[in-house]
């Protein structure tokens, strides 16, 4: 595997840069006010047990799984809000913690600097194993993790998400299960389109599932050809494809415990809510 491949670009640093603070993991057990659940829970792999989070409604029942994959700064509780909302209005959503084979959740210390050369060195080390075949191997397993719980209906098609680093996941666990998984959706997705050879795009021939794709204005200027790659990479393989580029945001515009970057927001409440409408509104018309 070329050391390119594995290592985190500049244009990634710069953008995940503007994140300084990580947020404390939560507890082994959180519920929810109201009607959803959030549990720690451990997922066979073949290469250990990835550390995770599973939400979905209180009480009985068996609802379409989603996986939702998390931003580079890891499993925490700006990401278990986004699960809790996604089981309120009806889904059992497994978080896993990417970094599982390195580290429990969520990943990157408390006061992680992305100017610090060690603390960067840190990430890429983490982000080594992360391969496009790896992850393609882990989100079958947490396929199967899903198909086995109780509260999940196996017989409804999954949904997939992503943040930042998580967007490209979406398309290398589409592209892995493509009987499975109906819909996915990537905002601000880091590295969907690289030169490398097993760029994410490139898989877009082995899926099967409608898309969104939410870019990040920043993002867009920085590689501005990316859209239509991705653009063109559906249409060639007529696979259905939504890509928006949302005006005047931020990397990190969906994400809560995003900081201030040069004073201003990275999170955009506006945007973010139409992004969530968004990535409902799939999942309802792809039937997951």
């Amino acid at each position: 595997m070329s050391e390119e491949r594995n290592a985190m670009t500049r244009r990634e640093f710069t953008a995940l840069g503007v994140a300084a603070g990580i947020s404390a993991a939560t507890g082994a057990v959180a519920g929810m006010p109201g009607d959803v659940m959030d549990t720690d829970v451990s997922v066979p792999m073949p290469s250990g047990s990835c550390d995770a989070a599973l939400v979905h409604p209180r009480g009985a029942g068996r609802h379409p799984a989603v996986i939702l994959f998390v931003d580079a700064f890891g499993l925490r509780p700006a990401m278990r809000d986004m699960a809790k909302r996604l089981a309120a209005d009806g889904y059992t959503v497994l978080v896993p913690n990417p970094y599982y084979r390195s580290t429990r959740a969520p990943g990157l210390r408390p006061g992680f600097d992305f100017g610090n050369p060690q603390d960067r060195a840190q990430l890429e080390k983490l982000r080594a194993p992360m391969t496009s075949a790896a992850v393609m191997q882990d989100s079958t397993s947490y396929v199967a993790f899903l198909d086995a719980q109780p509260t999940v209906d196996n017989q409804a098609k999954l949904g997939v998400v992503g943040y930042c680093m998580g967007g490209p996941m979406t398309l290398q666990a589409a592209a892995a299960n493509p009987s499975r998984i109906a819909a996915g959706a990537s905002f601000h997705g880091g590295g969907l389109v690289t030169d490398a050879p097993d760029s994410p795009h490139l898989l877009v021939p082995k899926i099967r599932a409608e898309f969104y794709i939410g870019i990040a204005a920043s993002d867009d200027e920085k590689q501005p050809d990316a859209k239509t790659k991705l653009d063109e990479a559906f249409r060639a393989a007529r696979v259905p494809a939504k890509i928006e580029v949302y005006a005047n945001t931020l990397h990190g515009w969906c994400v809560k415990d995003m900081p201030l970057q040069a004073g201003r927001p990275i999170y955009d409440a506006a945007q973010a809510e139409r992004a969530w409408h968004e990535l409902v509104s799939l999942f309802k018309r792809a039937h997951v």
